[in-house]
Parts: C-alpha cells; structure tokens; sequence
C-alpha cells in the first residue's frame, strides 16, 4: 500500500521535454518490466532453436561416427580378404608353375624316350639293309663261282640228288 501511495504522490509529466529522472527510470522500469517477458519469450525460442540445432549437429555428429566406425570394420574386412586373395592366388600361381614344371619334365622324357626309340629303329633298319647288302653281295659272288666251277657233269649229280631227294619224301 505503501508504494500505491507513493506511485500516487509522484506525477508523471507527459511532457517529456520537462520531465524529470523519476519520470524517466519510471518509464524505463515499465518498458522493462513489459519488454521483458517479449524479450525473454523471443530469447527463450531462439534459445530452444539452437539448442535443438546443436542436439540435431550432435546426434549427426554421433551417426557420422557410427557410420565412420562401420565404415573403418569394413575396410579392415575388405583388406583381410584382399590379403585372402592375394596368398590364394600366389598360391594358386605357385601350383601352376610346379604343375608346368612337372608337364615339361614328362615331356621330356616323353620325347627322350620317343628320340632313342626313333634312333633304335633307324639303327636296326640300317643294320638290316646293310645284312640285305651283305646277302646280296655274298649270293653273288656265290653265284659267279659256280657259274666259274661248275661243269657239266656236277650239274648232272645236283640234279641227280635233288631228284632222289624228292624220292625218298614221296
């Protein structure tokens, strides 16, 4: 009551040209006392706004993380298996290269082998035209010592035997 009482002591002077300090901090406190709650309503959305902005940059900030951490497993998964891969096919290159080995070296006894059978059978060809030769040869100079030596009356005695011969088979 006591503070009606002294709002009603003071005058306030509308013109603002004569007022005085009173008249001033009492305006001052009414806009401030009335612009307060406008102002502390607006801060207080504004603040609202940025506090869920920062929750929102948070809660990306978390998922990027999440996403981040995902995202490293699987490049330490893709390099296991690209290791996986390289020891297979080092592996696998190891295999053929022994497997080629091994071909070459049956191809080679297979041709080895294939040569000394070619050189055994060109060498018994060879020895088999040169007994032909010497046959040949022997049955000729044979031939020409006969033809030399033999008369007429030993042709008549081989004839004579083969005919017995014959005689006795019959």
């Amino acid at each position: 009551m006591q503070v009606f009482n002294l709002i009603n002591e003071i005058s306030f002077n509308a013109n603002f040209l004569e007022a005085n300090v009173l008249n001033i901090a009492l305006l001052l406190s009414g806009l401030i006392y009335i612009l307060r709650q406008f102002l502390g309503s607006m801060l207080n959305i504004r603040q609202e706004k940025v506090l869920f902005a920062i929750r929102e940059s948070e809660e990306r900030l978390e998922q990027a993380n999440i996403r981040l951490k995902e995202s490293e497993k699987q490049l330490e998964q893709t390099k296991i298996v690209i290791n996986q891969i390289i020891q297979e096919a080092e592996l696998t290159a190891k295999k053929v290269r022994e497997s080629i080995l091994q071909q070459g070296q049956i191809d080679i006894q297979r041709l080895t082998a294939a040569g000394k059978a070619t050189i055994a059978s060109a060498d018994y060809q060879v020895k088999q035209q040169i007994q032909q030769q010497i046959i040949t040869l022997a049955m000729q100079q044979v031939r020409i010592k006969l033809i030399d030596q033999m008369s007429a009356d030993i042709q008549e005695q081989i004839i004579n035997y083969n005919i017995t011969q014959l005689g006795d088979k019959i």
